[in-house]
């Protein structure tokens, strides 16, 4: 069952659209012995807030979502509200490709605090864009909290149509922006111009945050910050107030590290790298994920460490 605290329900002044942009780390779940490392979660929370993020995506893809049995789910949800503290934003990653399942997910999470929804695009299943409409709408509507939609379609095998995101918008006022993560600076740059000026549009891929930001999006949701947050809240930072040639130098010099922490899937690198720098006790994943291959573990470490060389 969940653990259970003081936190019930979201009693604190909701954060407004502006508190969503810049850079949000897509939180890890840590692990040890099989089960979640509550210490490391809470030491991971501190971290992030103290090297300024904007805010926390709490059990993502990152955070292995699709291996985390729902009611650990929601503590890690609530755990991560809990050592947050109302200082930033704690986004739940609460989508499903059952609809049923994800207004589940919606109604515990802000349950236990959190302050809005990220929202993938069902996978597996492979609805048509009506479906879509229709499954993002039903979830509108059995929550107040903000929702940013989320489009990878390299996970799920489709994407959110710049059409359906518009629909959705038009009725939906607290749906307020969407994590694009399929790759295209181009579509960015779509949403960007076919949504009104309120309506956040970030990128899914850290490598693409400065490309994305020239075309008006205003943030990253960030794998990476997990390892080097203040770096990254940094190119966010820059990005955020157009400072474009200064981003470029800084996004050059995490260029190599934004790439090596993909060379096998995410979260397996990151975790690996976060480990290598003392900032988790374990870099445990679960089945059906592993551990990396010997010649990718030695190109992460070796990057890693150059990466805190040259940082420090």
């Amino acid at each position: 069952m969940a653990h259970t605290g003081t936190q019930t329900g979201n009693p604190r002044k909701p954060f407004g659209t502006n508190h969503f942009c810049g850079a949000h780390t897509a939180l890890v779940t840590p692990f040890s012995s099989g089960k979640v490392a509550w210490t490391d979660l809470s030491r991971l929370v501190e971290q992030q807030i103290s090297a300024g993020i904007s805010g926390l995506v709490s059990v993502g893809t990152t955070g292995e979502s699709p291996t985390l049995g729902h009611d650990e789910h929601i503590e890690v949800i609530q755990r991560t509200v809990e050592a947050a503290k109302g200082r930033i934003p704690v986004m739940a990653g609460t989508g499903s490709n059952a609809t049923a399942e994800a207004i589940d997910l919606v109604q515990r999470a802000d349950a236990v605090g959190a302050d809005a929804h990220l929202q993938v695009a069902p996978y597996y299943n492979k609805p048509s864009q009506e479906g879509l409409f229709r499954h993002f709408s039903a979830i509108a509507e059995a929550t107040d909290r903000p929702i940013m939609l989320y489009s990878i379609p390299g996970r799920c095998g489709i994407e959110i149509s710049v059409e359906t995101v518009v629909r959705l918008r038009s009725k939906y006022r607290h749906i307020i922006g969407i994590k694009e993560a399929g790759g295209q600076v181009e579509k960015a740059a779509r949403l960007v111009r076919e949504l009104d000026a309120e309506f956040l549009v970030v990128s899914g891929d850290d490598s693409l945050t400065l490309a994305f930001a020239e075309v008006g999006a205003r943030g990253i949701i960030s794998v990476a910050s997990n390892f080097i947050p203040g770096p990254v809240a940094q190119l966010a930072k820059l990005t955020g107030e157009r400072k474009f040639a200064e981003a470029k130098i800084l996004h050059d010099k995490l260029a190599e590290i934004f790439k090596v922490l993909f060379v096998e899937p995410n979260p397996v690198p990151v975790k690996h790298a976060m480990k290598r720098a003392g900032l988790i006790s374990s870099a445990d994943v679960r089945l059906p994920l592993c551990e990396m291959s010997d010649i990718n573990r030695l190109l992460v470490e070796k990057v890693v460490d150059a990466t805190l060389s040259s940082l420090s």
